[in-house]
């Protein structure tokens, strides 16, 4: 597992629309990426949609929104136009970028053990290093602080 304080590991995915994004896309400024387990579910939903009515907010201090998640380019299309974000969701369906960073885990729901992302957020600085990690995140109230970190 990466940890604070170390280089972010580079990505290179395409987004809802097919534009392709890399982490040096976002040097100068901080990125907020955040991992989330599924396209249209009511947590992932949930939080897509606080990112999407605070992204002015995340804006105001220099930073951008990335979501991730195993999902196709088609589902994020989807997701996208139905609950209208603002920001780009990049698909990782090889889960190359969850692997990187170490989010795609072992996970038991029900008494089943399956394989999923972990819902993870990293706001990375401009020069390319973690500032914050957000474990197993509980996604209210989540924005307002990854907003104060961006803050500090």
């Amino acid at each position: 597992m990466i940890k604070e304080g170390e280089k972010a590991p580079d990505f290179t995915a395409p987004d809802q629309d097919g534009n392709i994004h890399t982490l040096s896309d976002y040097s100068e400024k901080q990125l907020v990426l955040y991992f989330y387990p599924k396209d249209m579910t009511s947590g992932c939903t949930v939080e897509a949609c606080d990112f999407r009515d605070n992204l002015a907010r995340v804006k105001g201090y220099g930073a951008e929104v990335l979501g991730v998640s195993p999902d196709s380019v088609k589902s994020h299309t989807k997701f996208v136009e139905k609950e209208s974000l603002n920001f780009p969701l990049l698909a990782d369906e090889d889960k190359e970028i969850a692997n990187a960073y170490g989010v795609w885990q072992e996970k038991k729901m029900y008494g089943k053990t399956y394989m999923g992302v972990v819902r993870t957020t990293f706001v990375i600085d401009g020069d390319g290093s973690i500032k914050r990690i957000f474990s197993k995140v509980k996604v209210k109230g989540h924005v307002e602080k990854v907003i104060e970190v961006l803050a500090e």
